[in-house]
């Protein structure tokens, strides 16, 4: 079952459990899906459509506008378990020789390569500069 059907699913069992966050935060979810120009959406699409609703909705409540925190949690439920910043700084540890890139940053592609979308690109370069 791909991501995009278990949310479908997951809409019906929040209307009968009438949790009017999970409803509305899963419907604007399936609206973004709908405005795609393919209709069977790939995990890693709909995984990109989650992390841009979340992000608008975080710099929404940093604007200091009123922002939904129920509504970011619904969102990511359906994101995959994060890489911790100690679980990234041992993999750099382990397979980045820094002597092959110019300065540190560099390293951000085979990093981001390696975790796809389990790490946040603003952890991985907080690492990066940590180091």
């Amino acid at each position: 079952m791909s991501l995009q059907e278990k949310i479908k699913s997951e809409l019906k069992v929040a209307m009968k459990a009438k949790d009017t966050a999970k409803t509305g935060a899963i419907r604007i979810l399936i609206g973004e899906f709908q405005r795609q120009p393919e209709k069977e959406l790939a995990d890693a699409t709909v995984i990109g459509i989650i992390k841009k609703l979340i992000k608008s909705e975080r710099e929404l409540i940093a604007a200091g506008g009123d922002g939904d925190q129920p509504y970011i949690d619904v969102l990511e439920g359906y994101l995959p378990q994060q890489a911790s910043e100690e679980e990234i700084r041992n993999w750099i540890g382990e397979n980045i020789d820094f002597s092959q890139f110019a300065n540190k940053m560099q390293a951000m592609k085979p990093i981001m390569a390696h975790f796809g979308s389990s790490a946040d690109g603003n952890i991985v370069k907080k690492v990066l500069q940590e180091l």
